[in-house]
């Protein structure tokens, strides 16, 4: 390791003894530093928990500049390879894209710990890039809040999100959904903080509440859920510009804004929110809808043609082959076969 790498390492190192205070922080270039010099130095491809507490670590920061931080959503592990090979700084597991592609079901509260567990764990092992994990309600009350949080830490989330919706739960940006009591919720989050292991674990609290009571009590329980010890809240499916702009400015923690393409918040550029002051902005439906639609597009002209082959690929906008297996990184693993193979 160079004598830089070992500088900016131990910087990082004293920083999270320090705490894990926001305001100010403008640390996210040594950080990744200190991840990926140390991997490159080595050679190693550094994957799974051995990474996650750095990653962790890069993301706290990066929220703490609120830049608006451009995150995607994937259902995956293949979505969220994708993700991080076109140069996302991170990754966003849905739980509405899990119950979509998993089961072909609505986001109605159909998914349970073990499968966003699982997901969670492949995508894990697929990127070294943070990964943000939508845990629904936490399945349950503050015990299962407890336990959800231990299990996800350990499958590899370096964020947790916790919604206060009453079960079954709906999607953010569906009607008639409905909230728990705020010192419900709140009980929730210390839960959660307590579970952890470790501090650079993110907790991210979201409300439902702006459609079920409004723009103000919605504030009022996020404040409240940042009493209780949220390090990212996330207002979900504020309706009004005017809203949107007011939502940074009110709150003392990095925010999170979903934008859902089709859905009830109004869209603005990654730029605006960021000048806006949010930490993160999400797509967190936007690859699912781009593959639905490059799946349509092409398998009604396998259906009209009779036929697909490699000439195909360019007018029907399918990867090809050796695409495919350029993400999956194919190339890698047939190294590794030789190399174990041994003497034939």
């Amino acid at each position: 390791m160079t004598a830089l790498c070992k500088q900016v390492y131990s910087k990082a190192r004293q920083t999270n003894r320090l705490g894990s205070q926001f305001r100010g922080v403008r640390r996210s270039a040594k950080l990744h530093k200190s991840v990926y010099c140390i991997r490159a130095e080595s050679g190693s491809q550094i994957v799974g928990n051995a990474l996650s507490l750095d990653t962790g670590r890069v993301l706290r920061a990066k929220l703490g500049e609120r830049r608006g931080l451009l995150v995607p959503e994937a259902s995956n592990a293949l979505a969220a390879r994708i993700i991080e090979d076109l140069g996302f700084e991170a990754v966003y597991l849905t739980g509405a894209g899990v119950t979509n592609s998993f089961w072909g079901l609505p986001d109605l509260g159909f998914i349970s710990l073990t499968e966003i567990a699982q997901h969670t764990t492949t995508i894990r092992e697929a990127v070294e890039i943070p990964v943000l994990v939508d845990a629904e309600t936490g399945f349950g009350n503050a015990l299962n809040v407890r336990h959800c949080v231990r299990v996800l830490e350990r499958a590899g989330a370096d964020a947790i999100q916790i919604e206060d919706q009453s079960m079954p739960k709906k999607c953010g940006h569906f009607s008639n959904k409905s909230v728990i009591p705020v010192e419900e919720m709140a009980g929730k989050i210390k839960a959660a903080v307590d579970a952890r292991t470790s501090s650079d674990l993110l907790i991210i609290a979201r409300t439902d509440a702006v459609a079920v009571d409004g723009f103000e009590p919605a504030i009022e329980r996020v404040q409240r859920y940042i009493e209780a010890g949220a390090d990212v809240t996330f207002v979900e499916a504020p309706e009004r510009a005017d809203d949107i702009r007011r939502i940074p400015q009110r709150l003392s923690v990095p925010q999170v804004i979903n934008i859902v393409v089709g859905g009830k918040t109004p869209v603005f550029a990654q730029e605006e929110l960021a000048k806006m002051g949010f930490g993160l902005v999400l797509y967190a439906n936007v690859a699912l809808q781009g593959a639905i639609a490059g799946m349509q597009t092409a398998l009604k002209q396998l259906k009209t043609s009779g036929r697909m082959d490699e000439s195909s690929v360019p007018q029907s906008g399918i990867a090809s082959f050796a695409e495919r297996q350029r993400l999956v990184r194919k190339p890698l693993f047939d190294g590794l076969d030789g190399k174990y193979a041994g003497d034939k």
